[in-house]
């Protein structure tokens, strides 16, 4: 093989290896192989016109035009002219998929299914690196330039994904490009012949020309050693060094340094895929429980309290992180009096699930999992550190069902002014028709108490608003207001303005993040997922503490405390165990493709999927 068609092997392998970090990004697979079969066309074609041969210039543009020619006879033959020419038809319909595929970009979580779309993307992504990588390295006898179309096609890869295997494609992307740079110092040696001495000719021998080409060069050894050694140390040595936490959580992993500190978690925005999630054409499975409680309604699983109300957005602040106590302390504000009964709940995360906080019914008092994890008391949440996630974590939590009387709620304490000062603060922005609203809708109350159910009330009945996921999310104080206006929006909508209402009244509000309590499956297993994704205010009330309110309409159930009728149980008890829920947690079945979406949504897919509990994400 000449040089050169070495270095545009070399240039096809570089751009397939580096494609390969897209694989965790689409299901099924198949669309690499079909890129891979199309690119091998666009080498070839190269080649040939290499070859003829053809200016630079002409060899990029007849590359170019023929992998028109493919993408066209793959997506678009049936409006093509002749089946393959791209006539203003089969243009309008490639410029229909792409809009498709970036559509269902935004509406599925990774992996996202092979649709038309995405698979247009994803091979006609692969087709353009590939012929840049091809015309830098081969064309233009450039192969260190061709590193940054391959970087990015890496980058976008590891940008999206969830992390899963991220050493795996960093090897393969480095690697093909180390194949192509020695590809090209070995075509540049063979072409000066061999400069450096090699072995002791035998006597007698004719001196060999030293423009003869012969295998393999000492420099090209030499540079392959080199190029391992190098590539080895990239790998070896940040694994060696102390970890630098960035991201979502900034310096959260820190750990333990003695002083139960631990670092800090950064203000954050969890909510960014909120509204994706509730959208999501499939309501993929995202963990399963079960639980000795008597009746799951209250089973909301929180992740996270957002207790910023910058004017922009409701974030989490910066908190300290420490080591997970065991158990938990007590939680703030909750007085003996307060009937209480403690909850075992046994959760399963799914395969795909990489949260960084973990999702647990609240107030816990003790949560058994493995890995690195933290405690921030002030939200009482548990947060991952060195990039731990809940991927497939398996974890039991004991909690506190709290049940105040609703005299007990109307007669709290004030509390003190430290909490009140931070938790009802609101942003100078705020629009005036908040607090004017706030103060309308509660008017007659006698408590704050009294005003959080009047606001409840008049958002999930009385003031007329409807539940939609498909208006403008918004979070900042101009969103509030138009909420408040078109009276039409999700959970983010609902918790957002009640909490921001409720700190203008002087009630310390603050905005919690999870799910619902989810499903019942015929197992007596709960089964949470994508569409179970919500967002509710907590108020605080001395001698009872954060307080869980929903004023969401047709979106989880009214807490009894806000109920005319409030039931007064028994002193603090733990609750039976469920007859129909065993304490272990259950692995979920992954479903297969052919199975129907009803029954794919509570598993029931047969044996086959029974791989562990199967993610959201993004993100988060």
């Amino acid at each position: 093989m000449s040089g050169r068609g070495r270095l545009a092997l070399c240039a096809y392998l570089a751009t397939v290896m580096a494609a390969c970090s897209m694989l965790p990004l689409v299901a099924p697979a198949s669309w690499l192989l079909q890129a891979a079969f199309l690119l091998a066309i666009l080498t070839g074609v190269g080649a040939l016109a290499r070859r003829v041969p053809l200016a630079r210039p002409l060899t990029v543009l007849a590359q170019a035009v023929v992998a028109l020619l493919l993408l066209t006879l793959v997506f678009a033959r049936h409006q093509a002219l002749g089946g393959v020419l791209p006539g203003p038809d089969a243009l309008v319909q490639l410029n229909s998929l792409l809009q498709q595929g970036a559509t269902d970009v935004g509406q599925y979580a990774i992996p996202a299914p092979a649709t038309s779309g995405i698979r247009l993307m994803m091979v006609g992504g692969v087709l353009v690196i590939g012929l840049a990588v091809d015309a830098l390295a081969v064309t233009f006898r450039s192969a260190a330039p061709a590193g940054l179309p391959l970087l990015a096609l890496y980058s976008v890869a590891a940008g999206l994904s969830s992390g899963g295997a991220s050493w795996l494609w960093f090897v393969l992307a480095a690697t093909g490009y180390l194949l192509l740079l020695l590809a090209e110092g070995r075509d540049r040696l063979s072409q000066w012949g061999r400069v450096f001495g090699g072995s002791a000719r035998a006597p007698g021998r004719a001196q060999q020309s030293v423009f003869e080409h012969s295998a393999p060069l000492a420099p090209v050894r030499t540079g392959r050693r080199i190029g391992a050694l190098a590539l080895g140390i990239a790998l070896v040595i940040p694994a060696m060094l102390p970890a630098l936490d960035s991201g979502l959580l900034g310096n959260a992993g820190t750990g333990g340094d003695g002083d139960g500190t631990g670092g800090t978690i950064s203000a954050v925005n969890p909510l960014v895929s909120l509204q994706n999630s509730l959208n999501q054409p499939e309501d993929r499975e995202v963990m399963r429980y079960n639980t000795n409680a008597q009746d799951t309604k209250e089973m909301y699983l929180r992740i996270v309290a957002l207790d910023e109300f910058d004017g922009a957005s409701w974030k989490s602040s910066e908190r300290h992180i420490k080591d997970v106590p065991d158990p938990l302390p007590r939680p703030d504000g909750l007085s003996p009096s307060v009937v209480t009964t403690d909850v075992q709940t046994s959760i399963s995360a799914a395969g795909w699930y990489a949260q960084s906080w973990l999702p647990m019914p609240f107030p816990a008092t003790q949560v058994n999992i493995k890995g690195d994890w933290r405690f921030e008391p002030v939200g009482r949440t548990l947060v991952g550190d060195r990039k731990q996630t809940t991927r497939g974590a398996q974890y039991t939590v004991s909690s506190l069902l709290v049940r105040p009387t609703a005299a007990q709620l109307a007669q709290a304490a004030a509390p003190s002014a430290a909490l009140v000062k931070e938790y009802t603060r609101v942003p100078d922005s705020l629009p005036s028709v908040v607090s004017a609203t706030a103060r309308q809708v509660t008017s007659g109350a006698a408590n704050n108490y009294e005003r959080a159910v009047k606001l409840q009330d008049w958002f999930s009945t009385s003031g007329g608003f409807s539940y939609n996921t498909h208006v403008q999310s918004g979070s900042g104080t101009e969103a509030i207001a138009n909420f408040l206006k078109e009276k039409e929006g999700f959970c983010v909508h609902f918790s957002f303005s009640m909490a921001a209402m409720a700190r203008t009244l002087g009630i310390p509000a603050r905005v919690a993040v999870g799910f619902t309590p989810g499903t019942p499956r015929p197992d007596g297993t709960m089964s949470v997922g994508l569409r179970d994704a919500h967002a509710w205010p907590e108020l605080y009330f001395e001698g009872v503490g954060w307080t869980r309110f929903e004023p969401t309409p047709t979106r989880g159930t009214a807490p009894d405390y806000t109920r005319q009728q409030t039931p007064v149980d028994s002193p603090s008890s733990p609750a039976e165990p469920s007859k129909r829920a065993s304490a272990e947690p259950s692995a979920a079945p992954s479903a297969s493709d052919s199975c129907p979406p009803g029954d794919r949504r509570l598993g029931d897919c047969g044996p086959s999927a029974a791989a562990g509990v199967a993610g959201p994400t993004d993100s988060g």
